[in-house]
C-alpha cells in the first residue's frame, strides 16, 4: 500500500514580508488579499494543494505585532499563535538582508512552540549582490535549528517551486484530509467578496485610511447569469466615511468598479454590486465585536 503524506503549514512573520504573495503563488489562486499596508490578512484562510501522495493544507496568518496595544492586533496575534501550535510545518518569512527585533520576537514564539520551521528569505530581487546573504544565513543557523533556509523572490515567482518541494519533503505521514484534485480556498464565497472589496479600499486610499475598515456583505444572491451583491463598508469616524466616498461619490464608485471586475473574474459571472459606507464607532477596539465579525477566525467549508 502506498504511503500518503499530509500536514498543516502556517506562514508567519512580521507584517509586509510577502506571506500572502507566497501562498497565492503556491496555490495558483488568489485566496488572500495583498497590499503594502500591514495586517492586510485578517483571517486564517485555509488553502489546500495536493500533488500525488502529498497534500499541503495552508493557513495564511496575519502579520504579528508582538507588543501592539491595539485590541484588533491582539486578537490577530492570538489567532496566529494558535496556528503556530497546531501546524506541522512553519514557514518563517523575513525580507532582504534584515533580521530585526520584530523578526526575533516572532522567532521566539516559534522557539517556545518548538516548531518545525523552514526559513524563507523573501525579496532577494531587491539585493544585487547575493553574497550578502551568506552572513545572514549563518546568523539564522545560529538562532534556530531550521529545517532549511531558502532565498526566494515571491513577487517574481522565483524559488516558489523549490519552496513547495521543501514543504512536501517534510510533510508527516498522514491520510489526506481532502479530495485528490483539491486546489482550492476552503472558505465561503461571501467572505471572499468582502475581502476583495476591502483590498480595493486599501489599494485606492493608501495611507489616507488606517486599517479601520470592515466590509460586511448583506446580500449575496447568485442566479443563473448574475450575482447580486449588497455590501456595507464600516469605518470608525465620519471623516473616514467622507474619504471612502470621495468628492461626489467618485472614490466609492471607483472602488466598487474595481471590486466588481475582480469579483466577476473570480466567479466567472456577471456581478451587480451595490455599496454603502456607514460609521460604527470603536468597532476595532471591541474584542467581542471583532470575534463576531470573524476577525482572527478560520474559514473552512
Amino acid at each position: 500500500m502506498n504511503k500518503s503524506y499530509c500536514g498543516y503549514i502556517s506562514i508567519v512573520g512580521k507584517p509586509n514580508v510577502g506571506k500572502s504573495t507566497i501562498i497565492n503563488h503556491i496555490l495558483g489562486k488568489k485566496i488572500s488579499i495583498t497590499s503594502r499596508k500591514s495586517q492586510t490578512t485578517r483571517n486564517n484562510i485555509l488553502g489546500i494543494k495536493t500533488s500525488g501522495n502529498k497534500q499541503m493544507i495552508f493557513a495564511d496568518t496575519p502579520g504579528m505585532h508582538i507588543k501592539s496595544p491595539k485590541v484588533m492586533n491582539k486578537v490577530l496575534n492570538r489567532s496566529a499563535e494558535s496556528l503556530i501550535e497546531d501546524s506541522d510545518i512553519i514557514l518563517f518569512v523575513i525580507q532582504r538582508l534584515t533580521l530585526d527585533r520584530e523578526d526575533l520576537l516572532v522567532l521566539n514564539k516559534l522557539k517556545e512552540a518548538q516548531s518545525k520551521v523552514i526559513c524563507v528569505l523573501n525579496k532577494i530581487d531587491q539585493v544585487s549582490d547575493k553574497n550578502k546573504f551568506l552572513p545572514l544565513m549563518q546568523r539564522l543557523s545560529q538562532e534556530y535549528d531550521f529545517l532549511d533556509i531558502l532565498p526566494i523572490s515571491a513577487l517574481n515567482n522565483d524559488g516558489i517551486d523549490e519552496l513547495e518541494s521543501l514543504i512536501m519533503k517534510y510533510l508527516p505521514e498522514n491520510e489526506h484530509l481532502y479530495g485528490k484534485d483539491s486546489i482550492k480556498s476552503a472558505h465561503k464565497d461571501i467572505f471572499m467578496v468582502s475581502e476583495l472589496i476591502r483590498e480595493k479600499i486599501i489599494r485606492k486610499l493608501g495611507d489616507e485610511l488606517p486599517h479601520d475598515t470592515f466590509v460586511q456583505v448583506e446580500l449575496f444572491n447568485e442566479e443563473e447569469n448574475i450575482i447580486n451583491i449588497h455590501a456595507v463598508i464600516y469605518v470608525v469616524r465620519s471623516s473616514q466615511k467622507q474619504i471612502v466616498i470621495g468628492r461626489g461619490g467618485s472614490t466609492l464608485k471607483k472602488i466598487g468598479q474595481q471590486a466588481r471586475e475582480e469579483i466577476e473574474e473570480y466567479f466567472n459571472k456577471k456581478v451587480f454590486l451595490k455599496t454603502w459606507v456607514k460609521v460604527k464607532k470603536n468597532w476595532n477596539t471591541d474584542s467581542d465585536y471583532l470575534q463576531s465579525l470573524g476577525v482572527g477566525g478560520s474559514y473552512e467549508s
